[in-house]
């Protein structure tokens, strides 16, 4: 599978709130994560446990929007907005650029960066 078509198919996963099969699907045993808050996973298992957290913690989604990707090499850029009510109350509306470097189809690093 090309990057181009990979990234098609995890932006699609993504934008259907299906984050938790995006990583399941997408991510390599050992592909690493940073967050912008400078959490780090170390493999695909600690990803899933924290995405299936994350996505527990959200009440409702108010939108995903994916407003670009871009690939060149095996470095793909996708820029989103996600707006979510959480369960505790708070409300979440990140601006937010997911930078992936892929091998074979799949993720290997994953990072993190929002306004």
């Amino acid at each position: 599978m090309q990057i181009n078509d990979s990234l098609s198919a995890i932006d699609g996963l993504v934008s259907q709130g299906q984050i938790v099969q995006a990583v399941e699907q997408f991510f390599a045993p050992n592909a690493k994560t940073t967050d912008f808050d400078g959490t780090i996973t170390q493999n695909k298992d600690q990803m899933i446990e924290k995405m299936t957290g994350f996505v527990g913690s959200i009440a409702k989604v108010n939108g995903i929007q994916l407003h670009q990707s871009l690939s060149k090499d095996n470095i793909s850029l996708s820029e989103y907005t996600f707006d979510f009510d959480m369960k505790d109350g708070s409300h979440v509306l990140w601006h937010e650029i997911i930078r992936r470097e892929w091998s074979n189809g799949l993720v290997v690093d994953e990072q993190y960066f929002k306004n």
